[in-house]
């Protein structure tokens, strides 16, 4: 196939910088086939910058207009199963920004059409590309690290002043974002952790809503992850911490990784824990630990990388480094530690109750003090 063309559906922050990644070249093999926006001051801001480019009203004339192979959806979070699978029934392929959506009834029944449509489907989950976090999946599968123990990973630095959330009157509100921290700021992590480590079989978690600023949603939360067989996990995160901090650290068989600074230390012990653990008979004392600095090779592409990875997708037939099926996995845990802190119970993620969930996040959208 020649060129892929691009339909942006929603020109706001995103979808205005997907554009501009796409205008100026950065993705090979795709140009901007049309843009799409409901607000007027998007779409005469979409002209200005695109003048060759048709700009629409809504996402349906767009998606009939017939200029486009794909689309980016860049729109609000609850309106992204709507539209991709709006676009999968105009045989569209489909790229989704994140997260997959707010709550997992609606991504289940997107994936379905996907499924069924034999379209493409990604989700623009760029932190993959980063080689930080290549390279820790890479040492984890290639069983350098030995079997896990623990895993801990502390991410607050997402401060936010209460001008960001009074900034929109959608922002940081159950009935037009879906959440605070989990759904806007953690998505990227939320996913990485699955993708890193695999899905927690159960999680219990505590967040507050509104502690730091005078918002309704969770800006603090602390997770406990417990898989079947015996690793466990805390994820902590808060947008009211400054300065904050960002540090993944893995308790393993063959020592400890610490992730931070864009850095992976290694404390490599020489003999396994377990090992030696079986051999040493003295009353006190621990593994020969070598500190080893793990290089990392690669460039951070961020949101280009996955457009480019989309586009060789769609033209060459290679894997999607980003599968928009896999959008329902970080939105699961990121459902739970919300169901968790809202019920007190432990949840199963995999018999997750989406009826109930989706209940009670409508009970908070009615008592939302967004009208």
């Amino acid at each position: 196939m020649g060129n892929v063309r691009l339909g942006v559906v929603g020109f706001g922050k995103m979808g205005s910088g997907h554009s501009r990644y796409v205008a100026s070249g950065l993705v090979p093999g795709m140009e901007l086939g049309a843009i799409c926006d409901t607000n007027e001051e998007g779409r005469k801001h979409a002209k200005e910058l695109y003048p060759d480019v048709p700009v629409y009203e809504n996402a349906t004339q767009l998606y009939e207009s017939g200029l486009c192979d794909a689309v980016i959806i860049a729109s609000p979070h609850y309106d992204h199963p709507a539209l991709s699978i709006e676009a999968f029934a105009h045989g569209l392929h489909v790229l989704t920004e994140k997260p997959a959506g707010v709550y997992t009834k609606q991504v289940l029944e997107m994936n379905e059409v996907a499924r069924r449509s034999g379209l493409l489907f990604g989700i623009m989950y760029n932190q993959r590309t980063n080689p930080v976090y290549k390279k820790v999946k890479d040492l984890i599968e290639s069983g350098e690290l030995g079997e896990l123990k623990r895993i801990s990973w502390v991410i607050t630095n997402w401060y936010r002043p209460q001008s960001y959330h009074d900034s929109a009157s959608w922002r940081s509100t159950w009935k037009y974002e879906g959440g605070g921290a989990l759904i806007n700021q953690n998505p990227h992590q939320i996913d990485l952790w699955q993708w890193m480590f695999g899905m927690p079989d159960r999680i219990h978690a505590f967040a507050k809503f509104g502690k730091f600023y005078d918002i309704e949603v969770e800006d603090e939360v602390t997770a406990y992850f417990e898989y079947d067989n015996g690793v466990t996990g805390t994820y902590i995160t808060s947008t009211g911490e400054a300065p904050g901090t960002n540090r993944l650290e893995i308790a393993c068989d063959r020592g400890r990784i610490i992730v931070e600074n864009d850095r992976i230390t290694f404390d490599r012990n020489v003999v396994s824990e377990r090992e030696f653990n079986a051999s040493f008979t003295g009353p006190f004392g621990f593994p020969e630990c070598w500190k080893c600095e793990i290089p990392v090779m690669g460039e951070y592409e961020g949101h280009p990388g996955i457009l480019k990875d989309f586009t060789n997708a769609l033209k060459n037939g290679t894997p999607l480094l980003a599968p928009g099926e896999e959008g329902i996995l970080g939105l699961t845990i990121s459902n739970a530690i919300h169901y968790s802190a809202w019920t007190g119970k432990m949840v199963d993620c995999h018999d997750f109750p989406h009826d109930h969930f989706y209940e009670l996040l409508q009970d908070r959208i009615r008592e939302s003090k967004v009208k």
